[in-house]
């Protein structure tokens, strides 16, 4: 696979990313916090997270990697590509469900709801999902050992360590609504787990 075709592949990802994410960070900001959950960890996390997603341009536009270039197959690179797309898709139709009820980080806002509907009839997380897929995507077309992985790693440490709070937060909020909610709808993966 020619490298240009990948990081035109990764950019153009990326570009869409921001774009999906910005209108609705947008509008979640505009409805007051009630109440959030934000601590060193949450702030360590995010950083974590912006660097995994910034260190792949360094990729794009230098040679700072290229110690680490690794071959890719049209395979390879189309599977990647698709993850990328579901991620997504994915991603949109997380945003578009949860409306502002979204924070960047573990937030309640003011007449939070129990989203159940859409893509969150069947997965609590699938935001989480949704980056976890890019994430796989962005690693199997980017062919180069550090910027391929580079916004995985961050995701999967986020998903990690903040899904329990999370999970423990909406827990304190909607008590037995949310009980009920997990027993029919799966963490991460519909019918899975």
């Amino acid at each position: 696979m020619e490298t240009w075709i990948a990081k035109a592949v990764f950019v153009a990802g990326s570009i869409a990313l921001v774009a999906i994410r910005a209108p609705h960070g947008q509008r979640s900001r505009s409805v007051p916090t009630e109440q959030s959950y934000k601590g060193p960890l949450e702030i360590a996390l995010l950083i974590l997270a912006m660097i995994g997603f910034v260190l792949p341009f360094v990729w794009v536009f230098s040679s700072a990697f290229a110690c680490a270039e690794r071959t890719s197959t049209p395979l390879v690179f189309g599977m990647g590509s698709v993850c990328i797309v579901g991620g997504l898709w994915w991603f949109h139709r997380s945003h578009v469900d949860l409306g502002t009820n979204w924070s960047i980080t573990l937030e309640l806002r003011a007449g939070h709801r129990l989203v159940t509907e859409g893509v969150y009839s069947r997965v609590r997380h699938p935001m989480y999902a949704a980056l976890l897929l890019y994430s796989l995507g962005n690693a199997l077309v980017v062919p180069n050992w550090i910027a391929g992985p580079a916004y995985g790693v961050p995701m999967l440490l986020l998903f990690a360590l903040r899904v329990g709070p999370e999970e423990a937060m909406m827990r304190a909020r909607f008590g037995a609504e949310y009980d009920a909610y997990c027993t029919r709808s799966k963490r991460l993966v519909p019918h899975v787990w």
